[in-house]
């Protein structure tokens, strides 16, 4: 069950500056916006952050996206009643303005590699399947000891699928996606959309899926922000934790400001 916080605090619209006019905030939601929950489904939102958010989509003129594993109904669900530009299972659905621009193809292969994650999770307790339609997650954060039987499954199985289907790895979960979907290509592919394109990307995550994210926006010239300090990563600056990013995000939306430099503090947590 998704479980929301009491709001402490309401946000009017934030006035637009020049040096504001210049960021694009692209933001993971796992770890990120939320703390890592033991199961997708119990994460827990601070109810201030969708308002902030929309303060600070005001302020960067829409330059604002969720770039996320989360299929964008989930996420939609969550942030509701604000809608926002996302790049959803880790860039295989892409919405900007409202309008679904592209979106990829699961193989047919999905369904049978659906069957055979089920039948595995049945058989171990603590492992769950979550079937995104165009992806399949497998879960063992509950169940650490079977790291390595499930990923030698995961594994498995995106070999016998084929060149379509890339395995992507992340914390205590694996997930087959479409092979042409990143978070990186997504977030370029915003970067070239009205409304992004001239400006300077930022780029917040605290996965091993945010690293490509992280190296695209490096060479265009942009931030790179990675929560957590537990592994080697390419991005440029480090928050503690959810916490730090939620004080900083709250706190520009409440002061009507939001630049590079907002970013620059890594003692936060």
């Amino acid at each position: 069950m998704t479980t929301l916080i009491e709001p402490e605090s309401a946000y009017a619209p934030c006035n637009i500056v020049p040096e504001e006019q210049q960021i694009a905030l692209f933001l993971d939601f796992d770890g990120t916006l939320v703390e890592i929950a033991p199961s997708p489904e119990d994460v827990k939102l601070d109810r201030r952050v969708a308002p902030a958010l929309e303060a600070l989509r005001g302020a960067l003129g829409g330059a604002l996206a969720l770039v996320s594993g989360r299929p964008i109904a989930f996420l939609d669900t969550i942030l509701a009643p604000h809608e926002f530009d996302i790049a959803g299972l880790h860039g295989a659905q892409i919405r900007l303005g409202g309008a679904l621009r592209a979106q990829s193809d699961a193989p047919d292969s999905m369904h049978e590699a659906l069957r055979d994650l089920v039948r595995f999770a049945n058989s171990h307790v603590g492992v769950i399947v979550e079937d995104k339609r165009i992806s399949l997650a497998l879960h063992w954060r509950l169940a650490p000891s079977l790291e390595e039987e499930a990923l030698a499954l995961m594994r498995k199985t995106a070999a016998r699928m084929g060149p379509g289907v890339r395995l992507q790895e992340g914390k205590a979960v694996a997930e087959l996606v479409p092979a042409n979907a990143s978070k990186g290509d997504a977030i370029a592919w915003l970067m070239a959309s009205p409304g992004y394109a001239g400006r300077r990307p930022v780029f917040i995550g605290d996965d091993i899926t945010d690293e490509d994210g992280f190296k695209t926006v490096n060479a265009m010239g942009g931030l790179s922000v990675r929560i957590g300090a537990d592994r080697e990563s390419h991005a440029q600056l480090r928050l503690a934790s959810p916490t730090a990013l939620r004080h900083i995000l709250l706190e520009a939306a409440e002061n009507g400001h939001l630049t590079v430099a907002n970013f620059a503090r890594t003692d936060q947590d």
